[in-house]
């Protein structure tokens, strides 16, 4: 079967409260094979992006205000990954958002109406049982190169996670060398923000919004295995 890695980037932490995709990435594996048939796109969400998740991937407002929105690449995405299994980490994460832009559009079908879900999550756990397997754990473990990554993108981890998905369930140690062409892609996928024009915002935040900050943090260090203190 056709084997699509997908990781999304994210306004905020739940779609429950309004929060909406900004960025997918997905890496195609056939026969174990990484294609190098891709797909990736940022999106305007048409909402603002919680400002204590930008450090963590580096999406501005400013910057997704004039990618297009879900409606204008939803056939093309359907198409790219129907009939697929599509691997994700933490798979309830990615498509429970996924979801619910289908379902602001209208759509029936959910992505597990479109594809086989698998969630590296659940591998990991049952490989590594008592250990940490954030993404960021098992890079580390099975010595996956991810040194070019300043920040947290879609396609960036997707490709990272395609090799850790591939040594974690097949022991292809060293499969991957330096000459590989998508190491050199992990560098020249990342855009670089130009902050310098950045405006600084002034809020102040409620008991409840200062509990569900510190609770949205301990998620994130958890995921990042670092201690955040924002």
């Amino acid at each position: 079967m056709r084997q699509l890695i997908l990781d999304t980037e994210t306004t905020g932490i739940s779609p429950e409260s309004g929060h909406r995709v900004i960025e997918i990435g997905v890496v195609e594996i056939i026969d174990r094979n990484l294609t190098g048939n891709d797909y990736q796109t940022y999106l305007n969400p048409d909402r603002k992006i919680d400002p204590v998740t930008i450090p963590i991937h580096g999406i501005t407002d400013d910057f997704v205000s004039d990618k297009p929105k879900f409606s204008e690449v939803i056939s093309e995405f359907i198409e790219y990954i129907e009939g697929s299994e599509v691997i994700m980490h933490n798979a309830s994460f990615d498509s429970s958002f996924i979801n619910k832009e289908l379902e602001l559009l209208g759509y029936k079908d959910r992505l597990e109406d479109l594809c086989q879900i698998t969630d590296s999550l659940t591998i990991a756990r049952e490989k590594h049982p008592g250990q940490r397997n954030s993404l960021d754990a098992l890079i580390n473990r099975y010595e996956v190169d991810g040194s070019s990554r300043d920040l947290h993108g879609a396609l960036i981890d997707a490709k990272l996670l395609a090799r850790v998905y591939l040594l974690m369930t097949g022991g292809q140690v060293g499969f991957f060398s330096n000459d590989d062409k998508d190491i050199k892609d992990i560098e020249s996928s990342t855009e670089r923000f130009d902050y310098s024009d950045r405006k600084v915002i002034h809020a102040v935040s409620s008991k409840d919004q200062k509990e569900s900050h510190e609770a949205y943090l301990e998620k994130l260090s958890k995921a990042s295995n670092k201690k955040l203190n924002w």
